[in-house]
């Protein structure tokens, strides 16, 4: 079986839990505006246990939102998995605050760290490209990376992202259906 979108599911906790321990490994649970940061501060100690990662499921299964600090959005949650191995995620906010406008933009991906360089990135944000714009409406879709990060811009342009500008630290990249 091909790596696949999916919703979140217990039947990868095992392999969730080891690419946890590489994001943390990583530090990605230090960057103060990742959602991927917030969730390894806030579930990591629940995450061990059967009931604690099924409530996680739950939570970010379907649509959840995702607390910004200019105010609550929409949020739906995609794994990318293979069978039972967890290789990352990718999250389509269904609207953009005006600090999403400015840095974050409606998708954000992570591979986790022993996936990454064997086309994850590029699937996966091909996979999600139709909900966001079929199925949400979302026409063009902003996706943003830091212009240190020469793999997720070359992610973004070979998805269709028309480079727009760079503001701060940040590219903005504009992908049409």
């Amino acid at each position: 079986m091909s790596p696949q979108l999916s919703a979140p599911t217990v039947r990868v906790h095992d392999s969730f839990l080891a690419a946890m321990a590489e994001f943390r490994a990583e530090g990605v649970h230090r960057y103060p505006h990742s959602g991927l940061g917030r969730e390894l501060r806030t579930w990591h100690t629940r995450w061990p246990s059967a009931e604690g990662f099924a409530a996680y499921v739950q939570e970010v299964g379907g649509v959840s939102s995702d607390e910004r600090v200019d105010g609550p959005v929409p949020m739906s949650t995609f794994w990318w998995t293979d069978d039972d191995a967890y290789l990352g995620r990718i999250t389509v906010r269904h609207r953009l605050t005006p600090s999403l406008h400015e840095f974050g933009g409606h998708i954000g991906y992570a591979v986790r760290p022993t996936a990454r360089r064997q086309g994850h990135a590029t699937a996966m944000l091909r996979a999600v490209l139709p909900h966001a714009h079929q199925r949400l409406g979302i026409d063009p879709v902003l996706v943003t990376c830091d212009d240190s990060n020469a793999g997720s811009r070359r992610v973004i342009e070979a998805c269709g992202g028309v480079f727009e500008d760079r503001r701060a630290e940040k590219l903005r990249y504009w992908i049409s259906a």
